[in-house]
């Protein structure tokens, strides 16, 4: 079967299309045919072997989540699973083909009316979002900005935010264009890549800052918290911060700071697939939006890498086989 492999850390161009063996499901497992693989920024982070020294390697098959239909099941599986359409999380390998494996345990049904490119779009996101703006204690009536908003991670916290009765909710991005597609799903605030702007009547603190970027200007953004603010960060998609980012939060002692990073691994399993299950069935009804920015073959993987590292990308990439 075909798959997309890393030939080469560093740039898209060193994916690589190879032929693999079909996997075969062990005990616990599924296999899935895939007919809709997410492409997210973990992908990206792995790719470019920042991730090196946790064990990835070259010639490591790319991928985290699919949807498609089970075709085997392993030892201990009930039979019944087979010919259901799901959605599953691989792990952080094994996506990018025709055919994936995934534990049981991080398998679940799609309900009618989703798609396998909504379900990539929000599997593995829209948790990440719930639980982040839950660990940063978000409350009714405070003012959230979501730094990096365009992609999956922050279309779906916007919406989140927005109707757990945010007071404000204001967004980090590069266009006008993609302001006002956030506005549409709840930013009451738009504002540039590095902060700057908004309006006259935008807030110039926050109660939290869910921040999917990182990079050099993450203290930039550590500075607009407001007295007992929570910064939670989710992702490194624009690189690590600076090494000594926590003296502005020393710096700043006496506004009782907080900051945390988040992943969605350190939550329990049971609690991730509840989560997910309530909101597929919120975007199988319409009350919460997925957006696929577009959907591409799998052996134009090297291709949906390249948009997102040119910060192309609104919502999400899919391949399909």
């Amino acid at each position: 079967m075909k798959a997309v492999v890393i030939r080469k850390f560093g740039d898209p161009e060193g994916l690589e299309v190879v032929d693999v063996p079909v996997p075969v499901p062990a005990p616990g497992q599924v296999r899935i045919a895939t007919e809709a693989i997410g492409v997210g920024g973990v992908d990206a982070v792995i790719r470019r072997g920042t991730l090196a020294a946790h064990g990835f390697r070259e010639g490591h098959l790319l991928g985290s989540e699919v949807a498609g239909r089970v075709t085997a099941v392993g030892e201990g599986v009930d039979a019944s699973w087979t010919g259901r359409r799901v959605w599953a999380f691989t792990g952080l390998s094994g996506g990018y083909a025709e055919q994936a494996v995934a534990s049981i345990e991080s398998v679940l049904p799609l309900p009618d009316g989703l798609t396998g490119a909504d379900a990539v779009t929000l599997g593995s996101s829209g948790v990440v979002a719930h639980f982040a703006l839950e660990r940063a204690r978000f409350a009714p009536g405070e003012a959230v900005l979501v730094r990096g908003a365009a992609g999956s991670i922050g279309v779906t916290a916007v919406q989140l935010a927005a109707r757990g009765g945010a007071g404000a909710v204001a967004v980090t991005t590069s266009s006008r264009e993609r302001g006002a597609r956030l506005r549409d799903l709840g930013a009451t605030h738009v504002l540039g890549r590095s902060g700057e702007g908004g309006g006259p009547d935008a807030p110039t603190g926050f109660d939290v800052v869910i921040d999917i970027v990182g990079g050099p200007e993450l203290p930039l953004f550590l500075d607009r918290l407001n007295p007992n603010g929570r910064f939670v960060a989710v992702g490194i998609v624009g690189g690590q911060p600076p090494a000594d980012f926590g003296t502005r939060l020393l710096d700043a002692f006496r506004k009782s700071l907080s900051f945390a990073t988040f992943s969605a691994d350190t939550v329990p399993e049971p609690d991730r697939q509840a989560v997910r299950s309530s909101q597929f069935a919120d975007a199988a009804h319409g009350d919460l939006r997925t957006v696929v920015h577009s959907v591409l073959p799998l052996d134009q993987a090297a291709t949906a890498h390249r948009m997102m590292d040119a910060g192309e990308v609104f919502g999400r990439v899919v391949l399909i086989p």
